[in-house]
């Protein structure tokens, strides 16, 4: 055997289809597009067009909407956190606050603020300001022996109310259920 008898099996390797080379070639002329309309133009592909049956985007209800006053919080968790003192990133003396996870590489962008979450273990008492945090987050921080501060403060109980206000008037998810 010699290299120039080494071949690929038959029919392993097709040729490309040559389209616009002559009336002989079955693709010439409109490269087997046909003639004229967007599908002959290139690039062009009719998204949502589902061949005059409704479509999808059409046949299914409208359902929520965009909440323009949504806050986006960096999640952190407890875990993160443990990992930074252990590097040496983040000194546990001092309070950590947003400036100081940023500093220490922890998060790349605070967005509207930092959330603390609690997977993760922490051995060391930390003073943490964050925006907001998980129950277990506060519990694993307070068992360690340190304490964290939350900027935005949710009122569970008057949002309870609220809801439950909603529901009296008829309105809201529940109305329909109670009645």
């Amino acid at each position: 055997m010699q290299l120039n008898d080494i071949a690929d099996k038959a029919g392993s390797r097709k040729a490309r289809k040559r389209v616009g080379r002559g009336i002989g070639s079955g693709t010439g002329k409109t490269s087997g597009k046909g003639h004229k309309g967007a599908k002959s133009r290139s690039g062009v592909a009719i998204k949502g067009f589902e061949g005059g049956q409704m479509p999808i985007y059409r046949r299914l209800p409208k359902r929520g909407f965009n909440n323009i006053f949504s806050k986006q919080y960096q999640a952190v968790n407890i875990g993160r956190l443990q990992q930074a003192i252990d590097a040496g990133r983040l000194d546990a003396g001092k309070p950590v606050d947003t400036a100081a996870l940023l500093a220490a590489g922890v998060i790349r962008r605070p967005l509207d603020g930092v959330r603390l979450l609690g997977k993760g273990e922490l051995k060391a008492g930390l003073t943490i300001e964050v925006a907001g945090a998980s129950a277990a987050a506060v519990a694993a921080v307070e068992k360690a022996g340190g304490k964290v501060t939350q900027t935005v403060v949710r009122d569970v109980a008057a949002t309870a109310a609220k809801a439950e206000k909603r529901r009296a008037r008829g309105k809201g998810k529940s109305a329909a259920a109670d009645a």
